[in-house]
């Protein structure tokens, strides 16, 4: 299965190398894939069998420095979960 989450969350605190997130759907994992783009980049995250898919900036990337293998806390802050059959 593959989510796909197409936004950016803003870490509300940072304390002791600890990321504090004001969304409370967080799943740690590992960086399999980054795939760069001219302004945009696609990071793919795997948490146990699933990989979450986020398009976040080049800059984004670059700042944090993220590379694959790195392990990632991935954040969804979303209104709306749709199921479908």
């Amino acid at each position: 299965m593959v989510l796909s989450v197409g936004w950016n969350v803003s870490a509300t605190t940072q304390q002791e190398g600890r990321m504090k997130l004001s969304a409370r759907n967080q799943f740690q994992g590992q960086v399999v894939r980054i795939t760069e783009g001219q302004a945009m980049a696609e990071v793919v995250v795997k948490v146990g069998n699933l990989e979450f898919v986020s398009a976040i900036t080049e800059g984004s990337v670059k700042a944090m420095g993220v590379k694959t293998g790195d392990a990632v806390t991935v954040a969804i802050k979303a209104t709306d979960v749709i199921v479908g059959k």
